[in-house]
């Protein structure tokens, strides 16, 4: 038997990464794509978005602003 109940690892991957309003936003910005009102780059100069992954990184991008739970960007 052992010593105490919670004697086993910890398992971190099951908890949530991303929170509920970055998932929000990810969705607005889907929407805002398949609309065609969704613009990249400072101002929304850089043009109308068509990519679905950089439809992702732009929701992703506003819930960071917004202070929404995302994990960090990767270093590239």
């Amino acid at each position: 038997m052992p010593a105490n109940k919670n004697s086993h690892p910890r398992r971190t991957s099951s908890r949530r990464k991303y929170g509920k309003a970055a998932g929000k936003n990810v969705a607005s910005a889907m929407r805002r794509r398949k609309k065609g009102t969704l613009s990249s780059g400072k101002g929304g100069r850089g043009g109308k978005v068509t990519s679905r992954k950089q439809a992702i990184a732009i929701g992703l991008s506003e819930a960071r602003s917004k202070g929404a739970t995302v994990p960090k960007k990767k270093a590239s």
